[in-house]
């Protein structure tokens, strides 16, 4: 929105497309005499810089007008309690529709988030979208038709969505029910309802349901924890900010690419001759001669208009890598803002000459994509219960902070086998421990401050949390020494504290975060709530906090957690380390965690098992797709080129029995489990020794010959995108 407009003086002045006062202040910086009356004019406002900013969210002073433009009052969607009263109803639904028409949207759809969509699902969610208008059978007169009864409620076919069994065809039925802690949004011409989805008997058919299920457990035990320590509150919310890592490569190239088009990754490629290892690509600068950073700029702007306030953006690590970064906000918000950050993302890139891949390890030999989930707590009155000062102020008590760490230092520790389950997506299979995420070692960093502060907490210590101030003088003069924070980024913990909030780092970067998050909440909330529990049958919450800390201390660790010394120590040590993915999935339904997640009434027994299920039939059904992919690819364009060639690789032939035998096992065997086992050992073993035979060929096989984009081609688009094709 600003241009910086360069001046005969060779100094700069900004001007602003709304802004009349160019002259003056051009005038100005150019050298005005003293005593002039031209003055630097009033720096525009955000508001008018970024007039766009949610025009396209219900929410905030625009939903407040609509609101009282039709008889209800600024504030009446913050009680959720107006989805019952049909009268209330009625008026946001008919607010909502005449700011819809305001904005030429006609249509509207109840959106939510089917399970297992991540990677197969543009978008991740689900919708059936319905024009808002009916038709008077007499006149044939075209009238609008959306009411409360159609805003809060709707039903759709639950059988045809990844289930594990808790719809059929001959139950098919699929509720929807508003999320009122999600703001409605419009696109085009459509609005959406942020929705959950449940069976006809209440079962969780959704990612969405069991996150705002955890949220109020977590609130619920939060408060009465909290009630302890000196605090009356209105509850607890828990806030995340999601950093939202991706790949853009040129689109043509992609479409030379099948196992690209069909699974996010490759599953072939052999390397570049130059990759990351100069550390060239994080962070440099975006640059104007590829279509990277005006698409960057068109995903931010189209964004802005929902409300989504993705501020931060930048170059990550491999080549062709970005990253982009909003403000925190409450989870459930978040979560929804990210599965549509995402679909602008390819929808966008697409208008670019680009494809956008969010998968979580697109190629071989360079970093892959995370999706790191900061999460925090903090009162309904924004009291941050990660801040020391804050919460003890709050409560009055220098020892509310060291309580609530011990509570979750003692949930990692405890169900560190379902964090390990939450980020076990296909793609991060290449990811943990690949000197790029952290590994399946589930830890906590906290820092060598607040580790000494809770370590003599727990020994007897009473005292305020002071970090040490650190000052660092660079030895130059035009410099002015500067302070920086008492923890370090530890970029090998899974879970590292980082002042205010917890920063789970293992996340990959094409999931759908709410099981991430569903999981953090409870398992803090048991926490909560057993400590709550002690405390009511008469126990001192410090010494509570102290007998937790001292039985969970294992989990703290602030060192390297690449190196594989320290990876054996910690596997000695009885922290939980679950190295398959599959296996953590099983986890879901362990005694431990079906008790956990039906006594704060999250998820029962049955929904855990269908989850399970369908996680593992997720993983099972990836792979099947890079097999094929891969047998197709061998025989359409490796085998060919070879031949072309003229040579011949009967081992790569046969290969591709290998791959079809390995299928057929998958097929036959008896349960999602066994089924996902095998699916493993081909992916990671089988496919990995059949790559090399590809890249092998590719390595000697002339270009000309060569049918499939190779990594040179993928992979770097500040030297490939506009120059001249190669002969």
């Amino acid at each position: 929105f600003f241009e910086i407009r360069k001046t005969t003086t060779m100094r700069y002045s900004w001007s602003s497309r709304r802004s009349s006062s160019t002259k003056s202040i051009t005038k100005y910086l150019g050298g005005t005499e003293a005593g002039s009356k031209d003055e630097v004019p009033s720096r525009p406002s955000a508001k008018s810089v970024y007039d766009q900013y949610g025009k396209h969210v219900f929410a905030g002073q625009l939903a407040e007008r609509y609101l009282m433009a039709h008889g209800g009052s600024p504030s009446m969607m913050e009680d959720p309690s107006w989805v019952k009263d049909r009268k209330k109803a009625d008026i946001v639904a008919e607010a909502v529709l005449h700011w819809a028409i305001d904005n030429e949207a006609y249509s509207f759809c109840h959106w939510f988030q089917p399970l297992a969509s991540s990677g197969v699902r543009h978008g991740q969610t689900g919708q059936v979208q319905n024009m808002m208008f009916k038709f008077d059978a007499e006149t044939n007169e075209l009238k609008y038709d959306f009411d409360g009864g159609d805003l809060v409620k709707g039903e759709t076919d639950g059988s045809s969505y990844p289930n594990g069994g808790l719809r059929a065809t001959h139950t098919a039925g699929g509720y929807l029910a508003i999320d009122t802690t999600s703001p409605i949004f419009l696109r085009g011409d459509t609005v959406f309802i942020p929705a959950v989805f449940v069976s006809y008997y209440g079962m969780a058919l959704d990612e969405k349901s069991p996150l705002l299920r955890s949220n109020d457990a977590l609130s619920s035990h939060g408060q009465r924890l909290l009630g302890h320590l000196g605090l009356k509150c209105g509850g607890l919310k828990a806030n995340i900010g999601l950093e939202q890592e991706l790949f853009l490569i040129s689109r043509e190239e992609f479409y030379r690419r099948p196992d690209l088009q069909f699974t996010g990754r490759t599953v072939m490629g052999k390397y570049a001759p130059r990759d990351q290892e100069m550390c060239d690509h994080y962070m440099a600068p975006l640059s104007d001669a590829t279509p990277a950073l005006e698409c960057m700029k068109a995903i931010q702007k189209e964004c802005w208009k929902m409300g989504i306030p993705l501020k931060t953006r930048h170059r990550e690590v491999a080549p062709n890598q970005y990253e982009f970064a909003p403000l925190y906000g409450m989870n459930s918000t978040q979560i929804d803002q990210n599965l549509i950050v995402m679909q602008i993302i390819e929808e966008i890139s697409a208008k670019y000459g680009l494809a956008a891949l969010l998968q979580e390890k697109p190629f071989d030999g360079v970093n892959g994509s995370g999706k790191h989930n900061n999460w925090s707590i903090s009162t309904n009155e924004d009291v941050p219960l990660f801040v020391p000062k804050a919460i003890n102020a709050a409560c009055n008590n220098i020892n509310a902070f060291p309580v609530i760490m011990a509570a979750v230092i003692s949930a990692v520790d405890a169900h560190g086998d379902l964090m390990r389950m939450a980020i076990s997506s296909p793609g991060n299979d290449f990811r943990l421990g690949a000197c790029e995420a952290p590994p399946a070692i589930i830890t906590t960093y906290l820092g060598d401050d607040m580790t000494a502060y809770l370590e003599a907490f727990k020994n007897g210590a009473t005292k305020e949390y002071t970090p040490q101030k650190r000052t660092i003088d660079v030895g130059i003069s035009g410099i002015e020494p500067f302070t920086v924070p008492a923890e370090d980024r530890n970029r090998t913990s899974p879970f590292p504290y980082g002042g205010a909030r917890f920063e789970f780092r293992a996340v990959g970067s094409s999931q759908n975060v709410s099981m991430v998050n569903t999981v953090l909440n409870t398992m803090c909330a048991q926490k909560f709530g057993e400590f709550a529990d002690k405390i009511d049958a008469g126990a001192d919450p410090v010494e509570v906090a102290r007998e937790a800390l001292n039985e969970h201390w294992k989990v703290i660790f602030n060192g390297n957690g690449y190196d594989l010394d320290n990876q054996q120590m910690l596997t000695n040590r009885g922290v939980w380390r679950i190295d398959s993915g599959c296996d953590a999935i099983a986890q879901l339904t362990s005694a431990k965690n079906v008790a956990l997640f039906e006594s704060l009434s999250v998820m029962s027994a049955v929904e855990l098992h269908a989850r399970e299920n369908v996680l593992h039939d997720h993983y099972t059904g990836t792979v099947e797709m890079e097999a094929r992919v891969m047998i197709d690819m061998i025989n359409q364009h490796v085998i060919p080129s070879i031949y072309a060639a003229e040579a011949t690789d009967e081992e790569l032939e046969a290969s591709v029995d290998i791959l079809k035998r390995a299928l057929h096992e998958i097929e036959e065997a008896e349960d999602s489990y066994s089924k996902a086992k095998l699916a493993r050992v081909l992916r990671l073993e089988t496919m990995v020794e059949i790559r090399k035979l590809c890249d092998a060929a590719e390595a000697v096989v002339p270009k000309d010959l060569w049918t499939l984009a190779t990594y040179k081609e993928l992979l770097f688009l500040d030297s490939h995108v506009g120059g001249p094709s190669e002969a």
